[in-house]
């Protein structure tokens, strides 16, 4: 965790913040390379799971022969780089960007309101982002033809989190608690509002609705990619620049505002990169739920508070989850394909409920 020295001689107004050190630093890069390298791992693991079965040495060479180096051996399997490159690589590499954006854009929901159940859901971009979804599909909009519902999405997303920032802004100032419970408002609103499009629309529509609320990669390439990545990379940029600005709200808003922070801008610079974040992530996969939950809470028990590995080491934990996630919804019953956002609030839920356990146990809950 971060120290503050409020000794400094001669500068009484600005104390400073130390640089973490020690063993806390060794365990936060040792912890970060760990992921990576987990996320590696299952990345070639996955990419060679289907119906056409190509090892993760296979996997590993096509990807080096494909950047000009000539190891290891490519996929004997017929049709297995066509497999590779068109389909499952980018299924994967989507697969780690949706949950990259949505761990991270937990941790700094979490570090921003000061509260272990926010998550980007609660500002309203995952209710917002199926309404705009479930509204193109119903009004049957394709100006941008095949990028038009996950258009829609991502300027619903962005939309609705205006929305409830707008609502929950008074005098200047945005408290958190009035910010919390405008985004449950305003997700109940969308909600209905789904129902009712759920309603006026024909078989096809519910049915298209109804799969895109219940997540899926099914629609992955790499133009997607190309659209999410860089969603991630500015939201993740921006965030880490703030990380010892999260780390000083932590003490709270009295003492963020006593050291420097200027606590407004700081929350709506956060909440712009978190709408950012979360909507690039369910405009193309539709609603994955809990990622963004549970996994910065089994960062923060390795890592401890301090955003600088919180928020990469999130990022990554999350992009674990999702790929590993995606590996079992099209992989563990034959020629069916489970939906990822079932997959993991199945998991997801039990998990968020040992974790509460275990923290009232030990220090007597969050409250």
């Amino acid at each position: 965790m971060t120290d503050v020295d409020t000794r400094r001689p001669g500068t009484a107004a600005r104390p400073e913040l130390r640089r973490p050190v020690g063993k806390h630093l060794r365990r936060g890069r040792l912890l970060l390379a760990t992921l990576a390298l987990t996320l590696l791992m299952v990345a070639l693991v996955a990419a060679g799971r289907g119906q056409v079965q190509i090892s993760p040495a296979e996997v590993l060479g096509s990807i080096l022969h494909r950047i000009g180096l000539d190891v290891g051996s490519l996929p004997a399997a017929p049709q297995g780089e066509n497999a590779l490159w068109i389909v499952r690589f980018p299924r994967v590499v989507l697969a780690a960007v949706v949950g990259a954006a949505l761990g991270s854009a937990g941790a700094i929901m979490q570090g921003v309101f000061g509260n272990p159940l926010a998550e980007p859901g609660v500002i309203g971009v995952s209710a917002g982002a199926a309404f705009g979804a479930a509204l193109s599909i119903v009004a049957g909009v394709s100006v941008l033809g095949a990028w038009t519902v996950p258009a829609a999405a991502f300027a619903g997303g962005l939309a609705t989190t205006y929305l409830v920032y707008l609502l929950a802004r008074s005098n200047g100032r945005t408290e958190v608690v009035t910010l919390v419970l405008t985004g449950v408002a305003v997700n109940a609103v969308a909600g209905a509002a789904i129902g009712l499009l759920m309603f006026a629309a024909d078989e096809s529509g519910v049915q298209a609705i109804a799969f895109w609320n219940l997540g899926s990669l099914a629609q992955a390439s790499w133009s997607a990619v190309a659209l999410a990545a860089p969603c991630l990379a500015l939201g993740l940029v921006v965030a880490l620049a703030d990380a010892r600005r999260l780390d000083l709200l932590a003490l709270g808003e009295r003492s963020a505002r006593h050291l420097g922070v200027d606590v407004e801008r700081l929350r709506i610079r956060m909440i712009v990169v978190t709408a950012l974040l979360g909507a690039a992530a369910v405009a193309f996969t539709g609603i994955i739920s809990f990622v963004g939950l549970v996994v910065p809470h089994l960062v923060r028990m390795v890592a401890g508070p301090g955003h600088r590995v919180l928020l990469p080491a999130s990022a990554l934990g999350g992009a674990i989850v999702v790929v590993v996630a995606d590996l079992i919804a099209r992989t563990v019953v034959e020629h069916q394909e489970l939906p990822l956002g079932v997959l993991t609030a199945v998991v997801g839920g039990p998990a968020f409920f040992w974790l509460l356990r275990r923290t009232r146990e030990r220090s007597g809950g969050w409250g």
